[in-house]
């Protein structure tokens, strides 16, 4: 999924995120190799400070995908620009989701 930045986790999906903050637009930029594996390349309009860089980009991830606020949380990285989001809900509706609505 996603070029291997996604993996089935028991109920739902773990993705691994490069966060770029501080962007001129909120964007998906692709994906990017990185040390820990392939990494959904992401960048937002907010600044790193006191987590909004880190709410942005999952209110992002669940508009984009169609999902409430709360089913996409972040699960690692909280002051890394690499990051692990989990997205709650059946991993055989959310892969398809994932490559049609997060492909830049």
């Amino acid at each position: 999924m996603l070029d291997g930045a996604a993996t089935r986790a028991e109920g739902g999906l773990r993705l691994r995120v490069k966060l770029t903050p501080k962007a001129g637009r909120t964007a998906v930029q692709g994906v990017e190799a990185t040390g820990q594996g392939p990494a959904l390349k992401v960048q937002v309009t907010a600044v790193p400070e006191k987590g909004r860089a880190n709410a942005a980009l999952t209110a992002f991830l669940a508009k984009r995908l169609g999902l409430a606020k709360r089913d996409v949380t972040l699960e690692a990285g909280a002051t890394s620009r690499h990051k692990t989001v989990f997205i709650v809900g059946a991993p055989d509706v959310l892969a398809p989701l994932l490559e049609s609505t997060l492909r830049p």
